[in-house]
């Protein structure tokens, strides 16, 4: 109980910080690998599906500013 308190306070603290695309893309490969591979106890699965969701938003919103940026600097070049 205590190390699960500890990675989900570890959790916590790494969607604080800003991680890249990478890094939330290697957690969430991560937590399906898990639950796929049936090595996540049914305990720790709501704390992992939570943490799988914030980590899918984070990797879409993360998608959308960089094809946002893209088309603007497409744009500046077609303009140029």
């Amino acid at each position: 109980m205590v190390k699960l308190k500890v990675r989900l306070q570890n959790q916590m603290q790494m969607s604080k910080k800003e991680l890249k695309y990478e890094e939330a893309m290697n957690e969430l490969e991560t937590i399906v690998s898990g639950i796929e591979g049936e090595n996540i106890t049914i305990d720790e699965l709501s704390s992992k599906v939570k943490r799988a969701t914030e980590l899918i938003k984070i990797c879409k919103t993360k998608l959308y500013k960089t094809e946002e940026d893209v088309k603007k600097v497409l744009g500046d070049l077609n303009e140029s």
